[in-house]
């Protein structure tokens, strides 16, 4: 359980990293576009709380793959589905913590015009991978797998 926790901050570190990768993208952004900015208290408060939920969502999640000595990151169908945690009220509270929450919250924390803008156009090719990842799950569980797409939704 212990190892299964530590692997899941490590991983989420990464995400974290990669989170403030594109806010700074985003201030990029904002410098080239001469986009306005939204620093303040505010913003970099709402930005921590985001950022801190899913920080948290993920560790949660990849805690339940790792228990599983599943990999979180793969291309093909999971061995197991996983239906507890985190998963009993979003199919996908990997994307939602990391791609929304994450993402979100660091371009608030920046104050970044971009990176929100990045954020939001970054859900379209997110929605089309989970899409083929529920189709590989349908394809591998099939009723068990139409039965939890029916009573938890895809986001939240």
């Amino acid at each position: 359980m212990a190892h299964s926790l530590a692997k899941s901050l490590l991983h989420n570190a990464g995400v974290l990293a990669v989170s403030f990768g594109v806010g700074a993208l985003g201030v990029a952004i904002d410098r080239l576009l001469k986009l306005p900015r939204f620093p303040g208290v505010a913003a970099a408060l709402s930005g921590a709380v985001l950022l801190s939920a899913g920080f948290a969502l993920r560790v949660w999640a990849t805690w339940h793959f790792y228990q599983r000595q599943m990999r979180v990151i793969v291309l093909e169908p999971q061995s197991d589905l996983i239906t507890d945690g985190p998963f009993r009220f979003s199919r996908n509270p990997l994307y939602l913590g990391g791609n929304v929450f994450m993402f979100l919250g660091a371009a608030l924390a920046l104050g970044s015009t971009g990176g929100v803008a990045i954020t939001v156009l970054g859900l379209v090719p997110t929605d089309v991978m989970i899409r083929r990842e529920e189709r590989q799950l349908e394809a591998r569980f099939g009723a068990a797998w139409r039965e939890y797409a029916s009573r938890v939704r895809r986001w939240l």
